[in-house]
């Protein structure tokens, strides 16, 4: 006979709060979070010191998930850099397709929490960072005459495709995206220096 292991109230909170706040916003109430996670308000101070605390791990979780697929989808592409950075937007055009997507939950945060002290913006800030890093790494590989205003460039493409696929998603933001970010990436020859 084997024994389950049961959520302890620090997984439950992380568990809920990931999932009101991608559904409702970051803007959710605390007694809407304590009674889906079914723990009681002390657990959540005992944990996180408050909601800002528990808002703050669950983007830290979400954006190492979120980092995780990116690196993932790029690999998955194979070798040649132009084609890894460009699978970014194949993916994010099903991740907009997707029944349950409900927008970027960096962008909700960063648009709700008015406070430019709450310890969320700067996971979200290194969150961006390291998905800057990732494609400007791409962007040398590949040969890009200037990788760091190219990787801005893709950032701030996949920004408009998460938000546009969250109000429109019928317009197929990640395919447009993608057209403009085959500009952005220059064609094969950067990476064999033009022959």
């Amino acid at each position: 006979m084997t024994t389950r292991a049961v959520p302890g109230p620090r997984e439950r909170l992380l568990e809920a709060a990931k999932e009101l706040t991608y559904a409702q916003g970051v803007g959710v109430g605390v007694d809407a979070l304590l009674k889906s996670a079914n723990v009681a308000r002390r657990s959540l101070y005992e944990h996180f010191g408050g909601k800002d605390g528990l808002i703050a791990e669950v983007l830290r979780l979400t954006a190492a998930e979120d980092e995780a697929a990116y690196e993932q989808t790029m690999r998955a592409a194979g070798d040649d850099p132009r084609e890894r950075l460009l699978a970014v937007f194949d993916w994010l055009g099903e991740v907009v397709a997707a029944p349950d997507f409900r927008g970027c939950r960096y962008l909700g945060a960063e648009l709700a929490l008015a406070d430019p002290d709450h310890p969320a913006h700067a996971v979200i800030r290194g969150y961006r960072e390291h998905l800057h890093e990732l494609f400007e790494r791409e962007l040398r590989a590949l040969g890009h005459p200037q990788p760091a205003g190219a990787a801005d460039q893709l950032v701030l493409l996949i920004d408009g495709v998460l938000a546009v696929g969250a109000i429109r998603p019928d317009s197929r933001p990640a395919a447009a995206a993608r057209r403009l970010a085959e500009h952005t990436v220059g064609d094969r020859r950067l990476s064999t220096g033009g022959s």
